[in-house]
């Protein structure tokens, strides 16, 4: 046998096997890993992300959502998962990654996180890794007082705001229907008052819809009143959930960063990607449908990790043929994500 096909044969072997490890609960268009990572994050460095929330139950359906559509509108918080099961989940991700440095667990799954009733108790239950918590919210739901009590409990939260104008609101996050702006702004206003953690929030920009000066500075009054460590604004970096969804334009995002530098804001804009520094087990197939359940990752990030576990790129066309992943191109650039 040549060299070549020795190296080929070996080649297909590795791709056999990440085949062969593809989870049954993924061949089923489920997502039996509840956790995954580490991912690089812009704002949290290396985050091993948590996916208590199954595809795709949130109280909005935003139209630039990197996950596409909300197929299931909801405002009642249930339990979803156990916290021994994401807790064990943790303690393997920990086990597999060994000495690999990780910032911070994130509850950034494919729903709101806050709709888990048990939210809280997972939080108490990570506390003893001594790794800090997140928790990526859009604060829909923080009217409630069970979500403040959870949310007290993690050390960094994110509270999204978008719009505090009632019809720019229903036009961008497009909310369930019992839902009512000013009592959600309300709601973020008395969290922030009491939280002790680190407070951010997070402002996405779409063109023409809601990055008006005028509105941009009633955005950057509230945040002011809110008083966050920081307040980031960013754009649609990854294919969006509806067409004609277009990131604002440099020099809107300039005017959005004074204006809410002049209001004493902390202020930064995140415009660019994450970079390629994802974790990969030898389960690559499953880690990476995992990943992409949540965070649809670029082609040259893709390619980048396969070559770090010697495997082609037909570990991708095998996924595609399967209908388990999907290519999408936005803004100049080739993005896969998971078909949920």
């Amino acid at each position: 046998m040549t060299d070549l096909n020795k190296k080929n044969k070996r080649t297909l072997s590795r791709e056999k096997k990440a085949g062969l490890t593809l989870s049954p609960f993924h061949m089923k268009g489920g997502n039996d890993m509840l956790v995954f990572g580490p991912v690089p994050s812009r704002r949290l460095g290396q985050s091993i992300g948590i996916n208590h929330i199954p595809p795709k139950a949130c109280p909005y359906s935003c139209i630039y959502c990197q996950l596409g559509r909300t197929n299931h509108m909801a405002v009642t918080r249930r339990e979803y998962y156990k916290s021994e099961e994401i807790l064990a989940q943790i303690k393997q991700k920990l086990n597999d990654i060994g000495k690999k440095h990780v910032d911070y667990l994130t509850f950034v799954p494919d729903g709101e996180p806050t709709l888990d009733i048990n939210l809280g108790r997972h939080i108490d239950l990570l506390k003893p890794f001594g790794i800090p918590t997140a928790v990526i919210t859009n604060a829909s739901l923080l009217w409630m007082d069970a979500v403040k009590a959870d949310l007290m409990k993690a050390d960094w939260v994110s509270v999204k705001i978008d719009a505090v104008d009632q019809d720019i609101w229903k036009k961008i996050d497009r909310p369930q229907g019992s839902l009512v702006l000013d009592t959600i702004l309300e709601g973020v206003m008395d969290f922030a008052q009491s939280y002790k953690g680190t407070l951010v929030t997070e402002t996405m920009l779409v063109r023409s819809v809601n990055d008006s000066k005028d509105h941009l500075r009633e955005i950057a009054n509230h945040i002011y009143r809110i008083n966050p460590d920081k307040a980031y604004i960013l754009v649609p970096t990854r294919p969006p959930a509806e067409d004609g969804v277009v990131m604002s334009t440099a020099e809107t995002l300039r005017n959005a960063h004074d204006i809410f530098c002049q209001n004493d804001i902390s202020t930064e804009c995140i415009t660019g990607d994450e970079g390629n520094s994802f974790y990969f087990s030898d389960n690559v197939v499953n880690d990476l449908l995992s990943i992409l359940s949540v965070h649809p990752m670029r082609e040259e990030a893709i390619f980048d990790s396969l070559k770090k576990k010697n495997l082609c790129h037909s570990v991708i066309d095998m996924l595609i043929d399967k209908k388990m992943i999907s290519l999408y191109k936005y803004e100049g650039e080739r993005f896969y994500k998971r078909n949920l």
